[in-house]
């Protein structure tokens, strides 16, 4: 693994980090199809940042840490969000998302 700093020990070698997004995006693929997906927009049903209400074809699935930024797929780093919100964030963590919304 190469480090650079100020990174946060995150920087890994151009290879490996397409590997491990390419794997957890597969991952997210996998969980959108899941029972578990249906069931969380079905039951919670409003995006994570606006809180609009979503249904199962409108809901994106995003990573609250972004897999840029070493995420992984787990339900836990998961929440619903709409193709709006989903975009805008990007590859921000939710904190920054919030600067940005704030201009600071």
């Amino acid at each position: 693994m190469i480090e650079r700093a100020g990174t946060g020990g995150w920087e890994l070698d151009f290879d490996r980090r397409m590997a491990h997004i390419k794997r957890e995006k597969a991952k997210a693929r996998m969980l959108r199809k899941s029972p578990w997906w249906s069931n969380k927009v079905r039951n919670e049903g409003k995006c994570h940042y606006c809180a609009i209400s979503l249904d199962l074809e409108l809901a994106t699935l995003d990573h609250i840490v972004p897999l840029s930024r070493g995420g992984e797929t787990t339900k836990g780093n998961i929440v619903i969000s709409c193709k709006l919100c989903n975009t805008k964030k990007a590859d921000s963590t939710p904190v920054e998302l919030l600067f940005q919304q704030l201009d600071l």
